[in-house]
């Protein structure tokens, strides 16, 4: 029997561990004390996901290579790396906020509609009058409870997709599947039984409702999310040439479904255009109005990855842009999902340099300590660091910009390389920046910024041509404008063309409910959009290389 000791964002916590569990990882070890942490690599040693500090007493490497010990100094580990030493009776652990699921995600539920909805619900059985609405995300998953006799949306209820404790983007979920494929029941039990049958029941008891009530279920998603929800294989799509096993609307059967979320519901799978294109896109195209816009205009959907879909006369074209999870935090040193005590904004004022931030609160309200930095914050430091100096057009820092008490900001690392402090978050451990995580967040802007310019050249226009940039996702509701312009995520634009179009997914899910036809309107999207593939596109490396620098 050994003891764990553990710190877990400022609460402590005093775990017994029965001789016969020693050798469990420490994830397990935690998942097991309600502890889960956020292992979005699927415990393959490929994020910082999971990293904790041993305090005191000494771990093992899973494999037996190597023992680590706390001599007075805490040491970082990754949690999925690491066992209990059974020669260690005692051991401590500190877990900071952002390595824990346990903190609530900020989920953008709310949406613009810029097109006027029929009457001709999905379901008209009026025993059923309750429909629900669902947008499947990679990372999180919002759902509406509708009163489909009037639309009125009854409630709201959003939470992280429990996928990613699996995978934390579509690829490691697909390579998942490839290597082996019981996963695929794996995660489709994870996206319906772990995920939207808590979520279903939560909206229902906001409401004073019964899933009796439910005629009908409307999602959308990306084409991936589709498929593992219906429990089809996506890795077909893993590869070129990116074959789906299927793209058009789907209709399912509640009671065939091997974990239902509405027992007496018909589920429809909006259309999808291609293997990275998908429903939460041609949901988009018709929520946002996009598809009637006379343009030229733009949707660009800021998610885990980013989705661009241009209209430019008859013509809809669109792409997708493999950013990867950097503005969710993903591999960045005090990274994190927007969530509580994740810091939000970020400003640099001079005379005299200083850093003022804003804290997304927790349960502590305005006392809520700093735990990472969320995506918007990173892109207002892009911003701020090159509108103040302090960043150069290639992400290094220049100290000299930094005077007096500011000099002790900048901390410098091994190989030359310098973090930026910007706050003291919990147990006092500082949240920084650094140059390697500016380096990361450059690639990933870049493959943004990349796509889009790729997408108006094959059309023959330029950013100032366009009408409107609809921006949707959450990040791109969180994001300032103008530093997303001036960091060049945005590249070219200006603020008065983009409008905030918020979770155009669900938006289009709700659309459909109300009005069935909207599922045609979306099929008749789907099957006219030109795709283009950004790694067959000539010019797609050289346009990414030039906007790996700040402008």
């Amino acid at each position: 029997m050994r003891e764990l000791h553990i710190d877990a964002a400022g609460e402590p916590v005093r775990l017994v561990v029965e001789d016969e569990n020693v050798d469990q990882p420490l994830t397990e070890l935690l998942r097991d004390a309600r502890l889960p942490l956020n292992t979005r690599c699927g415990q393959r040693s490929a994020c910082d996901g999971c990293v904790l500090s041993l305090v005191s007493g000494s771990l093992i490497r899973r494999n037996g290579s190597e023992t680590i010990r706390a001599d007075g100094q805490p040491v970082k580990v990754r949690g999925c790396e690491y066992r209990l030493d059974p020669a260690s009776m005692g051991v401590r652990l500190e877990i900071p906020q952002r390595s824990l699921l346990a903190y609530e995600p900020q989920v953008v539920t709310d949406f613009k509609i810029n097109i006027t909805a029929g009457r001709n619900p999905l379901s008209a059985d009026p025993q059923r009058p309750l429909g629900i609405a669902v947008d499947i995300g990679t990372t999180t998953v919002a759902l509406m409870l509708v009163d489909l006799t009037n639309g009125t949306i009854l409630s709201r209820a959003a939470g992280f997709n429990q996928q990613m404790n699996l995978g934390d983007d579509v690829v490691t979920r697909i390579n998942l599947c490839t290597s082996d494929p019981s996963m695929v029941a794996r995660l489709q039990s994870a996206v319906l039984e772990e995920t939207l049958r808590p979520l279903v029941i939560e909206a229902l008891t906001l409401a004073g409702r019964d899933e009796s009530e439910i005629g009908c279920v409307s999602i959308a998603a990306n084409t991936i999310m589709l498929h593992l929800f219906a429990g089809d294989d996506p890795s077909p799509m893993g590869a070129a040439p990116f074959t789906p096993v299927f793209l058009e609307h789907k209709r399912l059967r509640a009671d065939a479904l091997p974990s239902t979320i509405a027992p007496h519901a018909s589920i429809h799978l909006l259309p999808s255009a291609a293997a990275y294109i998908g429903a939460d896109l041609t949901a988009g195209v018709l929520a946002s109005g996009l598809v009637y816009d006379e343009g030229p205009s733009l949707l660009v959907d800021l998610g885990t990855n980013g989705e661009l879909i241009l209209k430019h006369g008859d013509r809809l074209v669109g792409c997708a842009t493999a950013a990867g999870p950097a503005f969710e935090g993903a591999r960045l040193e005090c990274g994190m999902r927007a969530g509580s005590g994740a810091i939000g904004h970020v400003r640099f004022k001079t005379d005299p340099f200083h850093i003022e931030t804003d804290i997304i609160p927790g349960p502590q309200g305005p006392k809520t300590k700093p735990a990472g930095l969320c995506g918007s914050a990173y892109v207002d430091i892009l911003a701020e660091g090159r509108r103040s100096g302090l960043l150069s057009p290639a992400g290094r820092f220049d100290p000299s910009i930094l005077t007096g008490d500011a000099a002790r900001l900048l901390e410098t690392r091994p190989g030359n390389d310098f973090a930026l402090r910007l706050a003291y978050g919990q147990a006092k451990t500082p949240v920084v920046i650094s140059e390697l995580d500016i380096s990361r967040l450059l690639q990933a802007k870049a493959a943004i910024a990349a796509g889009i310019l790729t997408l108006l050249s094959r059309t023959g226009i330029d950013p100032t041509d366009i009408k409107t940039l609809y921006l949707a996702g959450g990040f791109g509701q969180h994001v300032i404008t103008t530093n997303a312009i001036a960091s060049g995520l945005l590249p070219g634009f200006s603020p008065n063309q983009v409008q905030f179009v918020g979770d155009t997914a669900l938006a289009g899910a709700y659309l459909s409910l109300l009005d069935s036809t909207t599922i045609d309107i979306m099929s008749d999207i789907a099957r006219k959009m030109e795709i283009i593939e950004l790694n067959l596109d000539p010019n797609f490396e050289d346009r990414f290389v030039d906007q790996l620098s700040l402008p």
